[in-house]
Formats: structure tokens, sequence, C-alpha cells
């Protein structure tokens, strides 16, 4: 752990959705005493397409949105967005942590960090990255728990099924990414706590 102190400044954790990104940052920054960041912050996209925790309607352009694409045309579009209007606002965050020794280091989550796309930044001075995964019906029950599915009507239902859907078809390619570039990955399956799952990503790093 010493080793992983000294030498890092920045740790990026991407994974798809519900594979519990948020977790592990929160958990190693605490653990780290580091400040904690999400990429969902960086920019609006249509988000979730279910009832709140604070119980705000579904926006009509959020429905629309996941009616009308086809799952291939969702995963593609949340890339692009990624792309365009996230990643370089990351690159300038990540820079900026692992440069300049004055600023607190920084565990940084999301979606947007897609295994291409930061590609560049792993493996700079300072920098490390981890993906997480999980089998299809982790992230069914995940999702399925989280909107509520079994009560909802059947058009919400449809609606939750693609956000599914997406979500594994990103999590597939993601898979084949992280393995093309021989970047580190967790199967979040194995693992029952979040401080378990700290401990073996830390593991992880301080052997790369």
């Amino acid at each position: 752990m010493n080793k992983l102190i000294n030498e890092t400044r920045v740790i990026l954790i991407g994974g798809s959705s519900h594979a519990g990104k948020s977790t592990l940052g929160r958990a190693l920054a605490a653990k780290l005493g580091w400040s904690y960041r999400s990429t969902d912050k960086l920019a609006r996209h249509p988000g979730r397409p279910w009832v709140g925790a604070n119980g705000k309607a579904i926006p009509a352009h959020v429905m629309e949105y996941y009616r009308k694409l086809s799952v291939e045309a969702l995963f593609l579009d949340v890339l692009s967005h990624y792309e365009k209007n996230v990643v370089p606002q990351v690159e300038v965050i990540v820079h900026s942590h692992a440069s300049d020794l004055s600023t607190e280091c920084l565990t940084f989550e999301g979606s947007a960090l897609w295994p291409g796309f930061v590609a560049n930044l792993v493996g700079e001075n300072g920098v490390k990255a981890i993906w997480l995964t999980a089998r299809e019906q982790l992230f069914r029950n995940r999702i399925f728990s989280e909107s509520n599915f079994c009560h909802v009507c059947k058009d919400e239902k449809h609606l939750i099924q693609k956000f599914l859907d997406r979500t594994l078809l990103y999590n597939k390619h993601m898979r084949e990414e992280v393995e093309r570039l021989g970047f580190m990955c967790i199967d979040v399956e194995s693992i029952a706590t979040a401080d378990e799952l700290s401990k073996k990503c830390m593991e992880l790093m301080e052997a790369s």
C-alpha cells in the first residue's frame, strides 16, 4: 500500500452502469485519504429511464430517447457523448492532479472512462486504472431492484429493459477493450464487500 500511495496520484475506475464504481471510488478515497470525483457530473446526457428515489417523474425527453433508439444506437450514442463531452474534461482533471503536487490525490470513476478513450492517460506518471465487470445476472438484479421493475407499467418496463440491454452491451465490449489493451479488470461477483473490493483493487495496482 505504501508503494501505491507514494507512486500514484490518480486512480481511474471504469465499468458499466451498476458495476460498483462509485462504491469502490468512495471506499478507496476514504481508505487513502484522497478526494473522489465522478464523471457523471461533467456533462449532461439522458439519464436512467425510471422514477428515482426523489420521486420525480421520468422526463419526457428521456422516455423518448430510450423509445426511439435501438440498443446498438443507444450504446454508440453514449460512447460518442463520452468521447466528445466528457473525456476532454477528464484529461484536464487527471493531468492537473497527476502533475501538480499541491493538489489532492484523486479517485475518479465513471462509465465515461472507456478503455480506449483513456489509454493515453494510463501508465503516465502517477496514474493507474482498473475496470469493474460482472455477469449479466448481477446487472439485471441491480437494475431491476433500483428501478422497481416488477411494479412499473409495461411501457416503463420496456425502457428499463433497453437500459439493461445497453448496459450489457457496454460491459461486453468494455471487457474486450480491456483485454485488448492489457488493462486490469475485477469481476465484482467474486467479492462480497466494498472493503474487500478496495483491498483487491489496491493489491492488483501494487503488483502492476
